[in-house]
């Protein structure tokens, strides 16, 4: 091995260790960051309980606390921030939500210890068995937690915590996420115990229709909501931002082909677009609509979803997905076309603009 060969080798391991270290101490910055606003929320609640015009002293006892703060730590302690820092302890810290008994011990032991080992500081008292503990709880950043504070609805916040850890959203991506309502659009196909479930365990997937939305929001293309653009325009934009359309699709999703031609009886077909779910372990076609679902659409799909099943779907693999995607659609066009014990077909509209999240909630009641 030649010594420049030896070099970069060397490089590239220590290279990793490096960047390795630098992302732990990141994680460790940022969950001690986290840990210290739960507990600095903390005091603050347990102090207002103390006081004899709650509202009144709050407000005061904010005010001063900042003041003190800001002349002994500098920026980061406005009394907004303060007030931030209590609604963290009180969201997190009620019996309902994920923190459970042992959560509230283990920030009374800390109370505890503070009290005893005065000397000691916060950070100190942080690093115990008991801290690291408390941490397995706040896996996310700051900044996600200030963003999950918005979210009124238990359930909902809690879905999006966890596919943030679970798939490790940044906060642009958690907030994209949220602005095109994805819990409100994962539970439209769902009863009571499965939108408990998402809330539970974020999306499980397990069979074909868990992937499925209704509708996909694809205002990342930058097309207008009128039919001012064609099928290939559609197409060749997503493409452009394949990317992005992987994120809306959702967990598992990757790219095989675009217009994959299908040939039989001397007659060639074009599938829009071609994807493999790992998840699943089955591929899943996408045929882009302008305008209103027609029942022959449906038809053809089921034709490109019986090819693939038949002619490229391995012994081991499941059975293919396909999914059309319409601007407009009739709920009684794709009952009546579709089989009743339907699993591989499935018929979602699209949006090119960003809906307000008003507008989803109201379609989930109306279904």
């Amino acid at each position: 091995m030649s010594d420049g060969l030896q070099n970069k080798i060397i490089f590239q391991q220590v290279a990793e260790l490096l960047q390795n270290a630098r992302q732990q101490v990141l994680r460790t910055v940022n969950s001690t960051m986290t840990i210290t606003y739960f507990e600095i929320g903390r005091i603050i609640v347990e102090e207002e309980q103390n006081g004899k015009d709650r509202a009144e002293y709050g407000k005061q006892l904010l005010k001063g606390l900042s003041q003190q703060l800001t002349e002994e730590f500098g920026k980061g302690f406005s009394v907004e921030s303060l007030d931030r820092m209590r609604k963290f302890y009180q969201i997190y810290s009620i019996s309902s939500s994920p923190m459970t008994k042992l959560q509230n011990r283990i920030s009374q032991s800390l109370t505890g210890e503070l009290k005893t080992k005065k000397s000691q500081s916060v950070a100190e008292e942080f690093q115990s068995q008991k801290a690291q503990s408390l941490a397995s709880f706040f896996k996310l950043t700051w900044t996600h937690y200030i963003f999950l504070m918005r979210i009124e609805d238990e359930q909902e916040r809690r879905f999006y915590e966890i596919e943030s850890e679970k798939y490790n959203w940044s906060v642009r991506e958690l907030k994209r996420q949220y602005d095109t309502a994805l819990y409100t659009r994962l539970a439209l196909s769902r009863d009571k115990e499965g939108i408990l479930e998402l809330s539970e365990q974020g999306q499980i997937i397990e069979k074909p229709k868990d992937i499925i939305k209704d509708p996909y929001i694809l205002e990342f293309l930058g097309l207008p909501e009128l039919n001012q653009y064609s099928e290939s325009q559609l197409e060749e934009e997503i493409i452009n931002k394949l990317e992005h359309f992987l994120l809306e699709l959702g967990h598992g999703f990757t790219f095989v082909a675009r217009q994959n031609r299908i040939t039989f009886d001397d007659k060639h077909f074009r599938i829009d677009l071609v994807f493999y779910n790992r998840i699943l372990r089955c591929f899943v076609l996408i045929d882009l609509k302008i305008g209103e679902l027609k029942h022959q659409d449906l038809g053809q799909m089921q034709m490109y979803v019986n090819y693939y099943d038949r002619e490229m779907r391995l012994e081991d693999e499941n059975k293919t997905i396909g999914i059309v995607l319409c601007q407009n659609k009739s709920e009684a066009v794709v009952k009546y076309t579709l089989p009743e014990n339907n699993e591989q077909i499935f018929a979602s509209k699209y949006k090119t603009v960003l809906p307000s999240v008003e507008v989803l909630k109201e379609l989930l009641e109306s279904k």
